[in-house]
């Protein structure tokens, strides 16, 4: 809704892979890369919980100048992670931030993937008529949830 090309490009890309006729496959994913790249970079400037579980340090570690004793209680803030303008990677990890992965990640990607290509499958998405501008500030708590605004969902 907000970029419109992308949106384009993403049912162009569905279109082609997919079609009409049938409901998207897990197996059509390693042919989406472009939709693939999107949910991804949904997720990365979406960031719903910024801060991470805590965690403890194992030893004693020196890091950018700072000693922090062993069994320092950790909480790592997710959001600068995937807002550091100064590291484009392409791992991205919506999930976590270092070694502990979430148990739940293979399950969480594919079925995001499978809700969002029938999505854009089967519809359009646009502002109500009137509305020139969505915001995309957040609204910041022990999560983040978007700003509310309408939508319209427009059969394809």
């Amino acid at each position: 809704m907000k970029f419109p090309e992308f949106q384009q490009k993403v049912h162009e890309e569905i279109d082609q892979v997919i079609g009409t006729d049938r409901h998207p496959r897990l197996e059509d994913r390693k042919a989406m890369p472009f939709t693939d790249a999107v949910i991804h970079e949904t997720q990365r400037f979406g960031n719903i919980v910024p801060l991470n579980l805590p965690h403890a340090t194992t030893a004693d570690t020196n890091f950018r100048g700072y000693f922090i004793p062993k069994g320092t209680r950790v909480i790592p803030l997710l959001t600068s992670v995937l807002y550091d303008k100064t590291q484009k990677r392409d791992a991205f990890m919506p999930f976590s931030a270092g070694r502990r992965a979430c148990a739940g990640e293979s399950l969480a990607k594919a079925e995001l993937f499978l809700f969002f290509s029938t999505l854009m499958q089967r519809f359009r998405f646009q502002p109500p008529p009137g509305v020139t501008d969505l915001p995309l500030t957040a609204i910041v708590g022990i999560t983040s949830s978007p700003t509310p605004y309408k939508l319209c969902a427009v059969l394809r």
